[in-house]
């Protein structure tokens, strides 16, 4: 077989160039990206995937997905589960069932197809999308255990609805050869083989990783090779011992790594992240690029009709009977009835079978093509609206995340607190986060600028960045990541020092930075300064009888840090805090050395 190199990078552009159009357009990664394939496969015939890797195809795909959810299995924590459990497992479950028998009948009376092909096409679509979750996850911001309960299910229904798929597909064939007494026998014995070969291979190759990681055997520059060697093998080794263990091994390994307490494994999450991107850009590309846009075309009515099927129907009635009995609320229950996208895992899944059952599946692949963009344009359009009208999220958040929990931050923070406002702080010092959780305040012990610190703090409410580290690097580019999630007009950033602040009064290249924090004469080492000598952040109510004239005049060296208005919203001071630029607020939090009120 002969590797074209100028398709491969041709299939690298499209790739990473179409998830950086998605980015600058600020829309879903994967419109871009199954329009591309589409387009230089299914039209333009430039990209040929089964031409360009032959039967390497199907095993390259698999392999990748399988880093795609080690890397999910690295953003779960077991402690954020105990208050759903119930409604996971659920879902993980009697979920799937119902997803898999209504998704079949709709499928069988909708597309017209054989029973065999709609259980098959069915069991693929149990599964929902943690690339496409993630992002919209982030976005929406939800309050209370809905967008906990979305992410677990987004990842570890993967691997269940794969080996649902294979499961069900081997049925249909054994009832086809008129074993009908088998076929229940070796459905059942193939989930528990499945399911056993990818606990042993993940949890012994887990744990063998971590005692490696755990005792410092592998030099920091091979720790993520090394890493990535183990994730392979454990794929691997268990696809051997039972075709889609190699899934289960590997989210479960992620998960392992992830609540482990030997050594940090962020680095590592960093670094499958970056991976992860990659693989997916490529793998739309490839996976859409074989998609037969006349198959797509040919669905017509029944293809629309499936898809209102599977959102308006089959969806609400699995949340709803799944999660009888757990924790969550109503709202809560409503808000996850309108939210599972497909995503990467439903193409690769969709497109194995397409090969394996030859004519009788040609209708799967266009099928779930279909499902994913629709799924991902409804909730994509819908999902933050729907969590903003149950009260799940805010239409103007006013939850503050701050970068740094020094003297400044926490002072700051403990301010906001007393005030009603939900604050976190994220440091990468042990000290200052210990004497933070001393004053009873959130704050997670990371680095901000890393990537998985969006993925496992709980931004619910949570709607201004305030960058508050000494180091104007880190602020700034904070600032520049934040800009996307909670718009420019909401991230902020304190100059270190004087000429810092000067410097950072122009607009940097391509507006990046943030806006300066309180005044353009505050920086941090002054108000620092101030703090570590006594002067304390106050709050105080602002009437008639008292006005913000009133405060000045009676401490004229108090610096007034933020407004409250009547509506509980926070005003960020930028500049001297006028009373004119304060008209209407009821409140007001500021620095000063004693409070005289």
């Amino acid at each position: 077989m002969e590797i074209n190199l100028e398709a491969l990078l041709l299939i690298l552009v499209l790739g990473v160039g179409g998830s950086w159009l998605a980015a600058a357009l600020r829309v879903p990664g994967i419109f871009v990206l199954l329009a591309l394939g589409c387009l230089f496969g299914g039209v333009l015939k430039w990209v040929k995937p089964d031409q360009l890797l032959g039967d390497a195809l199907q095993p390259v795909v698999a392999l990748a997905v399988g880093f795609i959810l080690f890397e999910g299995g690295m953003t779960l924590r077991l402690s954020e589960l105990k208050p759903v459990w119930r409604s996971v497992v659920g879902l993980l479950t009697v979920g799937v069932l119902i997803t898999w028998i209504l998704g079949a009948a709709a499928a069988y009376w909708i597309l017209a197809v054989p029973l065999s092909t709609s259980l098959v096409l069915a069991a693929v679509l149990t599964v929902t999308g943690p690339t496409v979750i993630g992002p919209l996850l982030r976005e929406i911001r939800p309050k209370g255990n809905a967008g906990i309960v979305a992410k677990w299910e987004g990842i570890v229904i993967d691997p269940v609805g794969a080996t649902l798929a294979v499961l069900i597909f081997e049925a249909s064939e054994a009832i086809k050869a008129a074993r009908f007494e088998s076929a229940l026998l070796d459905g059942l014995l193939g989930l528990g083989l499945t399911a056993l070969s990818g606990a042993l291979v993940g949890g012994v190759l887990g744990w063998i990783l971590i005692e490696v990681l755990r005792r410092y055997w592998i030099p920091d520059h091979l720790k993520n090779p090394v890493v990535f060697m183990f994730v392979a093998a454990a794929f691997v080794l268990a696809d051997l011992l039972h075709h889609e263990a190699g899934l289960v091994s590997v989210t479960l390994m992620g998960v392992m790594l992830a609540n482990q307490r030997h050594f940090d494994s962020h680095s590592i999450l960093e670094f499958k992240e970056t991976i992860t991107t990659l693989l997916i850009s490529v793998l739309f590309i490839l996976l859409s690029a074989r998609i037969n846009l006349g198959e797509v075309a040919a669905l017509s009515w029944r293809g629309a009709l499936f898809v209102g099927a599977m959102i308006l129907i089959v969806r609400p009635v699995s949340v709803w009977i799944s999660t009888i009995g757990s924790r969550l609320t109503i709202k809560e229950r409503l808000f996850l009835s309108w939210f599972a996208p497909r995503g990467i895992v439903a193409a690769a899944v969709a497109s194995l079978f397409a090969v394996r059952m030859g004519a009788e599946g040609q209708i799967i692949a266009p099928a779930v093509f279909v499902v994913i963009l629709a799924t991902v344009a409804v909730y994509g359009l819908t999902a933050g609206h729907v969590a903003r009208w149950l009260g799940l999220a805010e239409a103007n958040p006013q939850g503050l995340l701050i970068a740094g929990a020094n003297p400044i931050a926490r002072a700051v923070a403990s301010a906001l607190s007393k005030a009603g406002f939900q604050t976190m702080l994220v440091d990468n010092r042990y000290d200052y986060v210990s004497a933070a959780r001393s004053m009873g305040l959130r704050v997670t012990l990371a680095n901000i600028l890393a990537d998985y610190v969006v993925e496992e703090l709980d931004l619910g409410g949570t709607g201004k960045f305030l960058g508050m580290t000494p180091n104007d690097e880190v602020n700034a580019l904070a600032a520049t990541r934040f800009r996307s999630l909670f718009g420019a007009r909401n991230v902020y950033q304190l100059p270190s020092r004087t000429d810092g602040s000067q410097r950072l009064k122009s607009e940097s290249i391509h507006g990046m930075k943030g806006r300066i924090l309180f005044s353009d004469k505050s920086n941090y080492d002054e108000i620092h300064t101030r703090i570590t000598s006594g002067w304390k952040v106050h709050q105080t109510k602002i009437t008639q009888a008292f006005s913000v004239e009133d405060l000045l005049a009676q401490q004229p060296e108090a610096q007034i840090l933020f407004g409250i208005n009547d509506g509980g919203y926070l005003q960020v001071c930028q500049e001297k805090a006028t009373p004119a630029k304060l008209a209407g607020v009821t409140s007001v939090i500021y620095l000063a050395a004693n409070d005289k009120n």
